[in-house]
């Protein structure tokens, strides 16, 4: 069974205290939900590592600014430290995205890729799709989209194609004002 992950992160144990909003947008740059998460108070930060790379990704002050594309397999989330500054993209690969009591979710396909701000790439997560699929949790048909959509958004990212990557500045600051 694929994990469905909302936007609000309401169970989210670590963060502590939140403002959370979101708006759909449909214009010529984007179609889909996008959601601000203002993480106020963590009972510890959270740092993750790729290679030589250490990075805190929550921790007071810190800004999740989720989209999820209408129509599409990922949703982008730019985490922003407390002074304003991007730390990195996260791409989530998805089966689905939908909405659930007002609220914003994916389903979760395993596969991720990190964006940092100087450029380097991460592909995440190979190993536990493999696993999905040796367990049964995905077929032959969903774990061949899970790459084939990680190909197709890691060919985009290097030829700084994928759109919604430059979205982010005008997105933050419209859902900001609704906090």
């Amino acid at each position: 069974m694929l994990k469905r992950r909302y936007a609000d992160r309401s169970e989210w144990a670590r963060v502590k205290a939140r403002d959370y909003t979101q708006s759909y947008f449909d214009d010529d740059y984007f179609k889909g939900y996008v959601t601000l998460l203002k993480i106020n108070q963590v009972s510890e930060p959270l740092k993750v590592s790729y290679g030589v790379h250490e990075i805190c990704v929550v921790d007071n002050g810190y800004l999740w600014l989720q989209h999820f594309p209408e129509g599409q397999h990922f949703t982008v989330t730019t985490m922003f430290n407390a002074k304003g500054e991007v730390v990195q993209w996260y791409i989530d690969l998805s089966l689905w995205n939908g909405i659930e009591n007002i609220i914003p979710y994916y389903d979760d396909l395993f596969l991720d890729i990190v964006v940092l701000p100087n450029g380097q790439v991460f592909l995440l997560d190979e190993d536990e799709l493999q696993q999905a699929f040796n367990k049964g949790i995905v077929n032959k048909e969903i774990f061949n989209l899970a790459y084939n959509e990680a190909n197709r958004i890691l060919q985009l990212v290097e030829l700084n194609q994928l759109e919604v990557l430059k979205l982010y500045k005008n997105h933050k600051d419209l859902l900001m004002s609704k906090l």
